[in-house]
């Protein structure tokens, strides 16, 4: 009996252990963050956190609607569920408390999102140029023009350059291919290959560029930039501001966006754009494209005054 206790327990703890494995990292991160803030709210009003219920979590998003955006509240729904099931509880999150007044706050507030601008070809170009006027070192300016090149013409999430290893890189006749281990919509690993060709310009060429980054500072081995997902978005920031736009309107989001909306606008079909960027459903391709088309598709390109 005491062995099969022993065993039963052992399983348990394996079984838990997997649940927590099932997520990156960083997602993990993001919800005990989401679930920390559930927790305060509980705390103030003297409500149940863990195990929580249906109405609980009902009244915790109605708090949230006034300052958050409806992705938001989605996002914290998910945290919530997911941390309970790592305890070991069950919560009903399509509970029709939970979904009809997701549906109300929907109707009030509506769910338009003010996204970060893409960083587009042109302005591509001028952030690259006012890299070479910046004072720093050579290398320093290696590695920014290998961030936002590679970034953008690969249509990478931050958390995905930040963990390209060297190891993860191949350079062929045609340009590189760079293998992504694990991406945010890739949770079970099974990783795919972005390919990047060389450019004509070799002033803006990805491939050039990274190689320039890799050669100065003699990496052979491990992570290719020794960067957080957060030093990413500030670098971009640094030079949007340089380049005399509004950083408060880019992230780090512009380059991945800029890429799948700049190939859009030039004609680049929907499946080949997903198969860069790794998006496993149109919807947000789509959005760029649309956003591609706004004065290319017009109507009024018709009228003549």
């Amino acid at each position: 009996m005491n062995e099969l206790i022993t065993d039963l327990k052992n399983l348990e703890l394996e079984t838990l252990k997997n649940l927590k494995n099932s997520k990156s990292e960083n997602t993990l991160r993001a919800y005990k963050a989401d679930f920390r803030d559930f927790s305060a709210f509980c705390n103030k009003n003297g409500l149940n956190s863990m195990p929580t219920e249906p109405k609980i979590l009902s009244i915790y998003l109605t708090h949230l609607a006034a300052s958050s955006k409806f992705s938001t509240l989605k996002r914290r729904i998910a945290s919530i569920s997911v941390i309970h099931k790592i305890k070991g509880h069950y919560l009903d999150t399509k509970h029709p408390i939970i979904m009809e007044n997701l549906h109300g706050i929907k109707r009030v507030r509506g769910t338009n999102q003010k996204a970060k601008k893409p960083i587009l070809i042109n302005d591509l170009k001028m952030i690259i140029n006012k890299i070479d006027e910046v004072k720093q070192s050579e290398t320093k300016k290696f590695r920014d023009k290998a961030i936002i090149l590679i970034g953008f013409a690969g249509g990478f999430r931050r958390s995905e350059l930040v963990n390209i290893d060297y190891e993860d890189l191949d350079f062929v006749n045609e340009g590189v291919k760079i293998f992504i281990k694990r991406s945010k919509t890739d949770q079970s690993g099974e990783g795919m290959i972005k390919a990047i060709p060389y450019f004509e310009n070799q002033s803006y060429c990805p491939v050039k560029k990274l190689k320039d980054w890799i050669n100065s500072n003699q990496i052979n081995s491990g992570k290719i930039f020794q960067l957080s997902d957060k030093s990413i978005a500030l670098i971009i920031k640094k030079y949007v501001l340089l380049s005399g736009l509004d950083p408060n309107k880019y992230g780090g989001h512009s380059l991945r966006s800029g890429f799948a909306t700049s190939a859009a606008e030039f004609g680049a079909e929907e499946r080949n754009i997903m198969a860069m960027t790794g998006h496993k459903t149109t919807q947000m391709v789509r959005r760029y494209i649309q956003e591609a088309n706004l004065f290319k598709n017009n109507a009024l390109n018709k009228i003549k005054l």
